[in-house]
Protein backbone atom coordinates (compact mmCIF):
# COMPACT_ATOMS: atom_id res chain seq x y z
CA UNK A 1 0.00 0.00 0.00
CA UNK A 2 1.28 3.50 -0.98
CA UNK A 3 1.26 6.18 1.42
CA UNK A 4 1.13 9.53 0.48
CA UNK A 5 2.36 13.04 1.48
CA UNK A 6 5.66 12.09 2.95
CA UNK A 7 4.02 8.74 5.11
CA UNK A 8 5.21 5.69 4.96
CA UNK A 9 4.08 2.24 4.19
CA UNK A 10 4.40 1.45 7.61
CA UNK A 11 2.24 4.12 9.31
CA UNK A 12 0.06 3.00 11.65
CA UNK A 13 -3.49 3.43 11.64
CA UNK A 14 -5.45 5.22 14.83
CA UNK A 15 -8.69 2.69 16.01
CA UNK A 16 -11.14 5.35 17.00
CA UNK A 17 -13.04 1.93 18.61
CA UNK A 18 -16.46 2.04 20.42
CA UNK A 19 -16.69 5.31 21.52
CA UNK A 20 -14.28 8.19 22.32
CA UNK A 21 -15.42 9.49 25.49
CA UNK A 22 -12.77 8.61 27.70
CA UNK A 23 -15.44 8.26 31.15
CA UNK A 24 -17.03 5.17 28.63
CA UNK A 25 -13.20 3.29 27.87
CA UNK A 26 -13.15 1.09 31.55
CA UNK A 27 -16.73 0.59 31.65
CA UNK A 28 -16.73 -0.44 28.16
CA UNK A 29 -13.83 -2.78 28.73
CA UNK A 30 -15.33 -4.45 31.30
CA UNK A 31 -18.42 -5.66 29.43
CA UNK A 32 -16.73 -6.39 26.28
CA UNK A 33 -14.15 -8.41 28.42
CA UNK A 34 -17.17 -10.67 30.23
CA UNK A 35 -18.40 -11.31 27.07
CA UNK A 36 -15.41 -12.05 25.73
CA UNK A 37 -14.70 -14.71 28.49
CA UNK A 38 -18.70 -15.70 27.85
CA UNK A 39 -17.83 -16.56 24.46
CA UNK A 40 -14.62 -18.79 25.32
CA UNK A 41 -16.19 -20.27 27.81
CA UNK A 42 -19.56 -21.04 26.30
CA UNK A 43 -18.46 -21.89 22.91
CA UNK A 44 -15.30 -23.71 24.42
CA UNK A 45 -17.87 -26.21 26.31
CA UNK A 46 -19.76 -27.36 23.14
CA UNK A 47 -16.83 -27.99 21.81
CA UNK A 48 -15.60 -30.37 24.42
CA UNK A 49 -19.64 -31.57 25.27
CA UNK A 50 -20.01 -32.55 21.58
CA UNK A 51 -16.59 -33.99 21.23
CA UNK A 52 -16.72 -35.82 24.68
CA UNK A 53 -20.33 -37.29 24.33
CA UNK A 54 -20.43 -40.33 21.55
CA UNK A 55 -24.62 -39.81 20.83
CA UNK A 56 -23.28 -36.71 19.71
CA UNK A 57 -21.28 -37.12 16.76
CA UNK A 58 -23.34 -36.67 14.44
CA UNK A 59 -22.77 -34.60 11.34
CA UNK A 60 -25.28 -31.87 12.61
CA UNK A 61 -23.19 -31.81 16.25
CA UNK A 62 -19.98 -32.07 14.03
CA UNK A 63 -21.01 -28.82 12.37
CA UNK A 64 -22.19 -27.22 16.21
CA UNK A 65 -18.44 -27.94 17.04
CA UNK A 66 -16.71 -26.24 14.33
CA UNK A 67 -18.73 -23.47 14.00
CA UNK A 68 -18.70 -22.82 18.27
CA UNK A 69 -14.41 -22.80 17.30
CA UNK A 70 -14.57 -20.67 14.38
CA UNK A 71 -16.90 -18.70 16.51
CA UNK A 72 -14.06 -18.41 18.86
CA UNK A 73 -10.93 -17.29 16.36
CA UNK A 74 -14.03 -15.21 14.89
CA UNK A 75 -13.85 -13.04 18.41
CA UNK A 76 -10.19 -13.13 18.98
CA UNK A 77 -9.00 -11.92 15.79
CA UNK A 78 -11.14 -8.12 16.54
CA UNK A 79 -12.19 -8.30 21.11
CA UNK A 80 -8.55 -8.76 22.53
CA UNK A 81 -6.94 -5.75 20.54
CA UNK A 82 -10.18 -3.62 20.79
CA UNK A 83 -9.68 -4.32 25.01
CA UNK A 84 -6.10 -3.35 25.03
CA UNK A 85 -7.24 -0.12 22.96
CA UNK A 86 -9.90 0.84 25.39
CA UNK A 87 -7.08 0.96 28.40
CA UNK A 88 -4.65 2.73 26.13
CA UNK A 89 -4.08 5.94 25.09
CA UNK A 90 -2.50 5.42 21.36
CA UNK A 91 -5.27 3.18 20.09
CA UNK A 92 -3.17 2.37 17.12
CA UNK A 93 -2.64 -0.56 14.93
CA UNK A 94 0.07 -1.17 12.68
CA UNK A 95 -0.40 -1.09 8.56
CA UNK A 96 0.42 -4.59 8.48
CA UNK A 97 -1.46 -5.70 11.64
CA UNK A 98 -4.67 -3.86 9.99
CA UNK A 99 -4.27 -6.33 7.16
CA UNK A 100 -3.45 -9.56 9.03
CA UNK A 101 -6.51 -8.38 11.01
CA UNK A 102 -8.86 -7.43 8.16
CA UNK A 103 -8.08 -11.25 6.34
CA UNK A 104 -8.48 -13.47 9.07
CA UNK A 105 -12.09 -11.54 10.29
CA UNK A 106 -13.52 -12.28 6.89
CA UNK A 107 -11.88 -15.33 6.80
CA UNK A 108 -13.61 -16.72 9.72
CA UNK A 109 -16.56 -14.86 9.30
CA UNK A 110 -17.05 -16.12 5.97
CA UNK A 111 -16.63 -19.62 7.51
CA UNK A 112 -18.99 -19.64 9.91
CA UNK A 113 -21.70 -18.45 7.06
CA UNK A 114 -21.05 -21.27 5.04
CA UNK A 115 -20.95 -23.50 7.79
CA UNK A 116 -24.44 -22.43 8.80
CA UNK A 117 -25.57 -23.53 5.37
CA UNK A 118 -24.07 -26.65 5.39
CA UNK A 119 -26.05 -27.30 8.83
CA UNK A 120 -29.43 -25.87 6.86
CA UNK A 121 -28.59 -28.91 3.96
CA UNK A 122 -28.08 -30.92 7.02
CA UNK A 123 -31.32 -30.42 8.51
CA UNK A 124 -32.79 -30.56 4.82
CA UNK A 125 -31.54 -33.86 4.32
CA UNK A 126 -32.97 -35.25 7.54
CA UNK A 127 -36.59 -33.90 7.31
CA UNK A 128 -36.91 -34.54 3.66
CA UNK A 129 -35.06 -37.55 2.99
CA UNK A 130 -34.18 -39.57 6.04
CA UNK A 131 -34.13 -42.97 4.75
CA UNK A 132 -30.68 -41.81 3.05
CA UNK A 133 -29.64 -39.46 5.58
CA UNK A 134 -26.76 -41.67 6.87
CA UNK A 135 -25.42 -41.37 2.93
CA UNK A 136 -26.01 -38.33 2.50
CA UNK A 137 -24.51 -37.16 5.07
CA UNK A 138 -21.65 -39.46 5.51
CA UNK A 139 -18.61 -38.09 7.36
CA UNK A 140 -16.43 -37.93 4.40
CA UNK A 141 -18.95 -35.29 2.38
CA UNK A 142 -19.20 -33.48 6.01
CA UNK A 143 -15.57 -32.92 5.96
CA UNK A 144 -15.59 -32.50 2.27
CA UNK A 145 -18.15 -29.77 3.34
CA UNK A 146 -16.09 -27.89 5.67
CA UNK A 147 -13.16 -28.22 4.01
CA UNK A 148 -14.49 -26.30 1.07
CA UNK A 149 -16.04 -23.58 3.52
CA UNK A 150 -12.34 -22.84 4.46
CA UNK A 151 -11.08 -22.60 1.34
CA UNK A 152 -13.67 -20.28 -0.23
CA UNK A 153 -13.27 -18.21 2.93
CA UNK A 154 -9.58 -17.77 2.75
CA UNK A 155 -9.74 -17.27 -1.26
CA UNK A 156 -12.24 -14.28 -0.74
CA UNK A 157 -9.80 -12.69 2.22
CA UNK A 158 -6.60 -12.92 0.22
CA UNK A 159 -8.40 -11.22 -2.90
CA UNK A 160 -9.92 -8.41 -0.25
CA UNK A 161 -7.01 -8.09 1.54
CA UNK A 162 -4.66 -7.94 -2.13
CA UNK A 163 -7.50 -5.03 -3.46
CA UNK A 164 -7.28 -2.77 0.20
CA UNK A 165 -3.52 -3.31 -0.18
CA UNK A 166 -3.76 -1.39 -3.35
CA UNK A 167 -5.23 1.66 -1.93
CA UNK A 168 -3.44 5.15 -1.50
CA UNK A 169 -4.02 6.66 2.24
CA UNK A 170 -3.03 11.21 2.20
CA UNK A 171 -3.81 12.31 4.95
CA UNK A 172 -6.05 10.47 7.59
CA UNK A 173 -5.27 7.48 9.15
CA UNK A 174 -8.16 7.11 11.99
CA UNK A 175 -10.52 4.10 11.50
CA UNK A 176 -13.89 5.32 12.43
CA UNK A 177 -14.17 1.91 13.81
CA UNK A 178 -12.97 -0.66 16.31
CA UNK A 179 -11.12 -2.85 13.91
CA UNK A 180 -10.40 -2.98 10.49
CA UNK A 181 -13.25 -3.43 8.63
CA UNK A 182 -13.51 -3.08 4.55
CA UNK A 183 -16.19 0.31 4.57
CA UNK A 184 -14.71 2.46 7.00
CA UNK A 185 -10.54 1.68 5.54
CA UNK A 186 -12.31 2.72 1.95
CA UNK A 187 -13.65 5.72 3.55
CA UNK A 188 -10.05 6.82 4.40
CA UNK A 189 -8.46 5.99 1.09
CA UNK A 190 -7.64 8.85 -1.44
CA UNK A 191 -7.57 6.69 -4.34
CA UNK A 192 -10.41 5.97 -6.60
CA UNK A 193 -12.48 3.83 -4.73
CA UNK A 194 -15.00 3.03 -7.19
CA UNK A 195 -13.74 0.22 -8.64
CA UNK A 196 -13.02 -1.13 -5.32
CA UNK A 197 -16.39 -0.72 -4.26
CA UNK A 198 -17.66 -2.76 -7.23
CA UNK A 199 -15.29 -5.27 -6.76
CA UNK A 200 -16.41 -5.81 -3.07
CA UNK A 201 -20.06 -5.34 -3.27
CA UNK A 202 -19.76 -7.73 -6.63
CA UNK A 203 -17.31 -10.25 -4.59
CA UNK A 204 -18.97 -10.51 -1.11
CA UNK A 205 -22.35 -10.76 -2.90
CA UNK A 206 -21.40 -13.93 -4.86
CA UNK A 207 -19.41 -15.34 -1.17
CA UNK A 208 -22.21 -14.05 1.29
CA UNK A 209 -25.12 -14.74 -1.10
CA UNK A 210 -24.12 -18.55 -1.61
CA UNK A 211 -24.67 -19.58 1.58
CA UNK A 212 -27.66 -17.28 2.54
CA UNK A 213 -29.70 -18.39 -1.02
CA UNK A 214 -28.59 -21.73 0.11
CA UNK A 215 -30.56 -21.52 3.42
CA UNK A 216 -33.23 -19.77 1.68
CA UNK A 217 -33.39 -23.32 0.08
CA UNK A 218 -33.33 -25.47 2.14
CA UNK A 219 -35.94 -23.89 4.40
CA UNK A 220 -38.16 -23.69 1.58
CA UNK A 221 -37.71 -27.19 0.97
CA UNK A 222 -38.17 -28.22 4.72
CA UNK A 223 -41.73 -25.84 5.07
CA UNK A 224 -42.78 -27.73 2.05
CA UNK A 225 -42.32 -31.22 3.69
CA UNK A 226 -43.55 -30.31 7.42
CA UNK A 227 -46.82 -29.02 5.99
CA UNK A 228 -47.35 -32.20 4.39
CA UNK A 229 -46.88 -33.91 7.75
CA UNK A 230 -50.97 -34.86 9.20
CA UNK A 231 -50.28 -34.41 12.70
CA UNK A 232 -50.02 -30.87 14.32
CA UNK A 233 -46.91 -32.88 16.23
CA UNK A 234 -45.26 -34.03 13.80
CA UNK A 235 -45.28 -30.53 12.56
CA UNK A 236 -44.39 -29.14 15.52
CA UNK A 237 -41.60 -31.57 16.25
CA UNK A 238 -39.92 -31.84 12.40
CA UNK A 239 -40.13 -27.34 13.17
CA UNK A 240 -38.77 -27.58 16.61
CA UNK A 241 -35.20 -29.31 15.22
CA UNK A 242 -34.18 -25.96 12.65
CA UNK A 243 -35.12 -23.36 15.90
CA UNK A 244 -31.96 -22.68 16.95
CA UNK A 245 -30.48 -23.05 13.42
CA UNK A 246 -33.08 -20.52 12.61
CA UNK A 247 -32.08 -18.52 15.37
CA UNK A 248 -29.05 -17.87 14.66
CA UNK A 249 -29.20 -17.62 11.07
CA UNK A 250 -31.81 -14.80 11.51
CA UNK A 251 -29.08 -12.29 14.19
CA UNK A 252 -26.29 -13.16 11.93
CA UNK A 253 -27.56 -12.40 8.50
CA UNK A 254 -29.65 -9.51 9.34
CA UNK A 255 -26.38 -7.41 10.71
CA UNK A 256 -23.69 -8.63 8.24
CA UNK A 257 -26.67 -7.69 5.05
CA UNK A 258 -27.23 -4.10 7.07
CA UNK A 259 -23.42 -4.10 6.93
CA UNK A 260 -22.15 -4.57 3.48
CA UNK A 261 -24.32 -4.30 1.11
CA UNK A 262 -24.86 -0.96 1.19
CA UNK A 263 -23.35 1.60 -0.83
CA UNK A 264 -20.07 3.78 0.68
CA UNK A 265 -22.49 6.59 -0.02
CA UNK A 266 -24.86 5.41 3.04
CA UNK A 267 -22.14 4.24 5.54
CA UNK A 268 -22.87 5.02 8.94
CA UNK A 269 -20.10 5.08 11.84
CA UNK A 270 -22.94 4.62 14.88
CA UNK A 271 -25.49 2.71 13.08
CA UNK A 272 -22.45 0.67 11.65
CA UNK A 273 -20.60 -0.07 15.03
CA UNK A 274 -24.14 -0.91 16.71
CA UNK A 275 -24.43 -3.86 13.85
CA UNK A 276 -20.79 -4.78 13.32
CA UNK A 277 -20.91 -5.47 17.29
CA UNK A 278 -24.29 -7.95 16.62
CA UNK A 279 -22.82 -10.09 14.20
CA UNK A 280 -18.73 -9.89 15.38
CA UNK A 281 -19.68 -9.96 19.64
CA UNK A 282 -22.94 -10.73 20.59
CA UNK A 283 -23.59 -13.75 17.84
CA UNK A 284 -21.04 -15.44 18.52
CA UNK A 285 -21.83 -15.48 22.73
CA UNK A 286 -25.31 -16.14 22.47
CA UNK A 287 -25.17 -19.09 19.75
CA UNK A 288 -23.93 -21.86 22.56
CA UNK A 289 -26.73 -20.11 24.74
CA UNK A 290 -29.63 -20.80 21.39
CA UNK A 291 -28.26 -24.34 20.72
CA UNK A 292 -28.28 -25.66 24.51
CA UNK A 293 -31.19 -24.03 26.65
CA UNK A 294 -34.20 -26.01 23.97
CA UNK A 295 -31.95 -28.52 22.98
CA UNK A 296 -32.27 -32.15 24.79
CA UNK A 297 -29.23 -34.04 23.48
CA UNK A 298 -26.81 -30.81 23.94
CA UNK A 299 -28.25 -30.85 27.55
CA UNK A 300 -27.50 -33.97 28.77
CA UNK A 301 -23.88 -33.90 26.66
CA UNK A 302 -23.11 -30.89 29.20
CA UNK A 303 -24.52 -32.55 32.08
CA UNK A 304 -21.61 -35.71 31.20
CA UNK A 305 -19.25 -33.26 30.74
CA UNK A 306 -19.90 -31.56 34.15
CA UNK A 307 -19.88 -35.25 35.42
CA UNK A 308 -16.85 -35.91 33.98
CA UNK A 309 -14.97 -33.07 35.01
CA UNK A 310 -16.82 -33.83 38.94
CA UNK A 311 -15.47 -37.17 39.28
Amino acid sequence: MELKNDSSSTEDFILLGISSNPQMQKPLFAVFFVLYLVTLVGNGLIILAIHSDSRLHTPMYFFLSNLSFMDICFTTVIVPKMLVNLLSETKSISYVGCLVQMYFFMAFANTDSYLLASMAIDRLVAICNPFHYDVVMSPRRCLLLLLGSCTISHLHSMLRVLLMSRLSFCASHVIKHFFCDTQPVLKLSCSDTSSSQIVVMTETLAVIATPFLCILFSYLRIIITVLKIPSASGKWKAFSTCGSHLTVVVFFYGSVIYVYFRPLSMYSVVKDRVATVMYTIVTPMLNPFIYSLRNKDMKRGLRKLRDRIHS
